[in-house]
């Protein structure tokens, strides 16, 4: 499957709305993928830019639903 099936990714939607810089995702990407390899628990990207006060709860919350909105418009094809 595509990512078009999918839908666009949390850090994707969040640079084309303005809410993070592609540095500030890159960092979080990188953080993500440290905690992964050190065995540390998983954390999601909204929780690392969260952490880091570069997102508010009301702007992770704006990009998960037009993550969900495009599932089901995924879906629904």
């Amino acid at each position: 499957m595509t990512q078009k099936q999918y839908g666009a990714r949390f850090g994707k939607l969040a640079v084309m709305k303005g809410f993070l810089v592609a540095e500030q995702l890159q960092q979080a990407l990188h953080e993500q993928v440290d905690d992964d390899l050190a065995n540390r628990p998983h954390r999601v990207i909204g929780a690392i830019c969260f952490a880091h006060g570069w997102m508010t709860p009301s702007q992770i919350e704006e990009i998960l639903n037009l993550m969900s909105k495009s599932r089901e418009d995924a879906e629904a094809q």
